[in-house]
């Protein structure tokens, strides 16, 4: 059974003092479920629904319309390609295969050691510095084949 450890419920319970509505604290539960579970499940879904006293249907659907929130593990690196025109006319195309290569996956794919899961994204907001690659929450502007190499071979050391 999944359950919040004590200093996320205790989180919670701020969360839900600081929104006027429970439907409200709903996307930092899901943002902080995340964080504690490394995905939201179904299971997580609907505990989240019973903690904040709303149908699971209401976050299911909040869930699953958001693309910032996994509903799969993931690896310990999550490589978000933007594939945007600003960042495809950089060379996103590019640095996309480059990782394919270097990791042996797919977009949506995770390595077999659980290190890396590898997708694309359509805008990661800034565009004036593409390629743009996220990497759990950081940003790498400007990317290219070689910068992404030397990025994944420093995260493999880790």
């Amino acid at each position: 059974m999944i359950r919040f450890s004590q200093a996320a419920l205790k989180k919670v319970d701020e969360l839900r003092s600081k929104y006027p509505t429970r439907e409200a604290c709903l996307l930092p539960v899901l943002h902080l479920a995340q964080k504690e579970f490394g995905y939201i499940s179904l299971e997580a879904m609907e505990y989240i629904a019973e903690l904040i006293d709303i149908s699971p249907a209401k976050v299911y659907g909040v869930a699953t319309f958001y693309i910032m929130y996994n509903r799969k593990p993931m690896g310990k690196y999550h490589i978000q390609v933007c594939k945007n025109i600003s960042c495809n006319l950089s060379g996103s195309e590019d640095v996309l295969k480059e990782i394919k290569s270097i990791l042996k996956i797919d977009k949506g794919e995770t390595t077999k050691d659980n290190m890396f899961t590898l997708s694309t994204v359509e805008c990661l907001g800034a565009c004036g510095f593409g390629p743009v690659v996220q990497i759990n929450d950081d940003y790498h502007e400007q990317v290219t084949k070689d910068k992404i190499r030397e990025i994944i071979e420093e995260l493999k050391k880790k």
